[in-house]
């Protein structure tokens, strides 16, 4: 058997609980009794992929249906492929030991652009074709989505289809139409037959069905479709407060990156910073109520044992009522020992009374970020958030007992000087010095972490036009900053420069990206968000081997008018916003959010009919 082949091994390999299943509320389902089978597929370890709320969702909705059954399967780390390479170990899944060949379907998710060779090696693993056209009606569909899906195109030879938006409904109708699909062929699969039902599926998009063109710089001229619309419109989860959500969630036997329960407070965000992809692509924003909230935490805190609860959305402290939901969610669980987190906040949003509400049990690290170290360069990224909020929200955090702040800045945006670079030490030693005069006789325990990302462009944003700092740039600025944030108390975090210019390379790609994926891999490219896996030299000589000018790119602004490689996806907001926007940007003009009833006129609530939900006082 498959599993006993995998357990001779594990004594050989690094933190083999990463390979054997056997989670707390683990479910094993009948193989031979479910009409489809599929495996959630996460392409990094197995620490950062069971972190991941979409996995715990979609693992317990699947298997919430009789007919179906979902198993979960991560990128094994190296020296657990070299045995399976060795032995002839497939790649399976944890629940069933099955070879991940055998489901029907594979599903990866797409939530960071330095995974895409580790799916390339992890089909590889599985004895699955790497591209989707030497596929047969045998193999198992290939499916992706999450954020990175929303420029499908480097991926695009690889997968066989891609959902974009929500997958709460649409991965129930997806897998319901492959049922029907293979009750009609006698259990068997007509690969083309269906992806061309699937392509009529809302928020499916199949490339097989889409051609593009190219100008001679290598960019996108023109492209075209097979199917009748020819572009594809995000899902979107309406009545959101009733949506499923896992009480009873897979709890690892094995330390993982956030060990926690956590419960989605809303999603979407109001805001609109020029920079963030994700507060377009998950417009727009839908909270749950307040009671529902408190149910569902009780309902975890009673199925998992876990002793911290992190309330999950792009920017918790916009919650309607979260002074509220933190008091009464701290009072309900203090007997238990649980403490509440809360991701990063803005600085205008986070009060003493809010502080109050989530240092009942115990204080973990507040983190804020301020992303500019100047007003002006706040006002190009529209971060709505001045000088004095970043004040009022530490010394909250201070007076409360805090002795540890966390504060998020970018390097490298659009139209940054020297004088926006000394703002991120100016500010981040002044926060230093204010924590120490508050804590007082407690001044020597004060921690201020600086965590310093360089800007990537990314698809659908605001900013999707503008250049990123060269590779050369971004390392002297990030020395700047090593050399002027020293000193006890002071620690400084940063991202390296040429996996964020490699990280721009992809989120921008086209087709023709994927050629150079595929040859990176080939070069034994993999786990590149790794610090100790990254070799840049073997992507620069994919890119040279490819004709592909990765510089030319990335490092140099783009026109406005020209063809998007993702201007088949539709999220709802207007190509004419995003072009105003980023025109506003360059003028250093902010925009006001959509808090408070007011509209800032992107055109996604018209569009697509969804419009927000603000249930936190219901």
């Amino acid at each position: 058997m498959l599993r006993d082949k995998v357990y001779a091994v594990l004594s050989q390999v690094e933190k083999p609980a990463r390979y054997i299943g056997n989670e707390w509320n683990i479910i094993r389902k009948s193989w031979d009794d479910a009409a489809v089978k599929m495996v959630f597929a996460y392409p990094d370890t197995y620490e950062i992929g069971m972190s991941h709320l979409g996995l715990q969702i979609l693992y317990g909705l699947i298997n919430s249906r009789e007919d179906f059954l979902m198993e979960r399967v991560f990128a094994p780390w190296v020296d657990m492929e070299e045995k399976m390479r060795r032995l002839g170990i497939p790649l399976f899944s944890l629940e069933s030991f099955r070879p991940v060949k055998d489901f029907d379907v594979v599903g990866f998710t797409l939530q960071y652009e330095l995974n895409y060779t580790n799916i390339l090696n992890m089909l590889d693993l599985a004895g699955i074709p790497i591209k989707s056209s030497d596929r047969g009606d045998e193999d198992p569909l290939v499916v992706a989505g999450g954020p990175c899906a929303f420029n499908p195109e480097p991926l695009s030879s690889f997968f066989d289809f891609f959902l974009i938006g929500d997958a709460e409904e649409a991965l129930l109708e997806i897998l319901e139409l492959l049922k029907e699909s293979k009750l009609s062929q006698n259990g068997r699969l007509d690969r083309e037959q269906f992806l061309k039902k699937v392509s009529e599926v809302e928020g499916v998009y199949v490339p097989r069905f889409y051609s593009f063109e190219y100008n001679p710089d290598g960019t996108v001229r023109d492209f075209s479709s097979e199917i009748p619309s020819h572009r594809v419109i995000k899902r979107v989860v309406r009545n959101f407060d009733n949506v499923y959500f896992p009480t009873r969630p897979l709890v690892p036997i094995t330390e993982v990156i956030h060990d926690r329960m956590m419960v989605e407070a809303a999603r979407g965000c109001v805001r609109g910073c020029r920079f963030c992809q994700a507060g377009v692509i998950y417009r727009p924003v839908r909270e749950k109520s307040k009671d529902n909230l408190i149910k569902q935490a009780e309902e975890l805190a009673r199925s998992t044992g876990h002793g911290e609860i992190s309330l999950v959305s792009l920017n918790t402290a916009d919650y309607s009522s979260i002074n509220d939901l933190a008091l009464e969610l701290s009072k309900r669980l203090e007997n238990r020992r649980i403490s509440i987190s809360l991701p990063s906040l803005r600085v205008d949003r986070f009060s003493v009374d809010l502080a109050r509400a989530v240092q009942r049990v115990r204080k973990s690290t507040l983190t804020f970020a301020p992303e500019a170290g100047t007003q002006r360069l706040r006002d190009v990224i529209n971060k709505g958030v001045s000088e004095e909020d970043l004040w009022e929200a530490v010394s909250a955090a201070f007076e409360a007992g805090w002795d540890r702040i966390k504060l998020y800045f970018m390097i490298g945006l659009p139209t940054e000087t020297e004088e926006d670079i000394d703002g991120i030490v100016r500010l981040s030693r002044g926060v230093l010095e204010l924590g120490r005069k508050i804590r007082g006789k407690d001044a020597g325990r004060v921690k201020v972490t600086v965590s310093v990302s360089s800007f990537v462009p990314k698809s659908h944003t605001p900013l999707q036009w503008a250049a990123q700092d060269r590779i050369e740039v971004l390392k002297e600025k990030q020395d700047y900053l090593k050399r002027n944030l020293r000193g006890k108390g002071l620690v400084f975090n940063w991202h390296d420069a040429q996996q964020s210019f490699l990280e721009a390379v992809l989120a921008k790609g086209n087709r023709e990206t994927g050629k150079v994926i595929f040859s990176a891999w080939l070069k034994g490219c993999k786990f590149d968000s790794w610090a100790e896996f990254f070799d840049f030299d073997k992507w620069k000589t994919a890119f040279e081997e490819q004709g592909y000018d990765p510089f030319s790119y990335v490092n140099f602004p783009w026109k406005t008018d020209a063809v998007l490689p993702w201007d088949h996806i539709d999220t709802g907001v207007s190509k004419k916003f995003l072009i105003r926007e980023y025109e506003r940007a360059l003028k250093e003009i902010p925009t006001e959010s959509c808090m408070g009833g007011r509209c800032a006129g992107c055109g996604l609530c018209p569009a697509l009919e969804v419009y927000p939900e603000i249930r936190g006082g219901d």
